[in-house]
């Protein structure tokens, strides 16, 4: 899958000219849009069978600063996935220096609020995500 990338806009950083850390959030959601979008799952299709996703957590781990006008690619992969909870990986990186990790967990409602059991429910939807499962070593 090829990597995200995201131009750091002036906008984006502090005074001090570095990356406002409440943008890594946001860029870990256009990356995981990206990511359902290449696979075939976007938010559209998801919305149009009924299917809410929301973050019920978010790790985040600062290892280096950006700047604008810095461009970051943001490899994704799923690092968990269980019949009602998914989770997502990120590494953020600035030409070849990693500059950010963290992963997403999300889980899985239908349109009344309720609890979706994916791998039932959708099972190729289920498949499509076991698909890009990182492999424990």
């Amino acid at each position: 899958m090829k990597p995200y990338t995201h131009r750091i806009n002036y906008y984006e950083t502090d005074k001090m000219g570095i990356t406002h850390h409440s943008n890594y959030i946001r860029f870990m959601e256009e990356a995981r849009i990206y990511f359902l979008e290449q696979i075939g799952w976007g938010f559209e299709k998801l919305e149009a069978e009924g299917i809410g996703s929301p973050v019920i957590s978010l790790t985040a781990n600062y290892k280096k600063t950006t700047k604008f006008p810095d461009v970051i690619s943001i490899e994704i992969y799923i690092e968990k996935l269980s019949a009602f909870k998914l989770t997502f990986g990120y590494v953020f990186k600035h030409e070849d220096d990693v500059v950010f990790t963290g992963t997403s967990s999300h889980c899985f409602l239908d349109s009344e609020g309720r609890p979706v059991m994916l791998e039932k429910r959708y099972p190729e939807m289920y498949a499509s995500f076991k698909e890009y499962l990182k492999e424990e070593k």
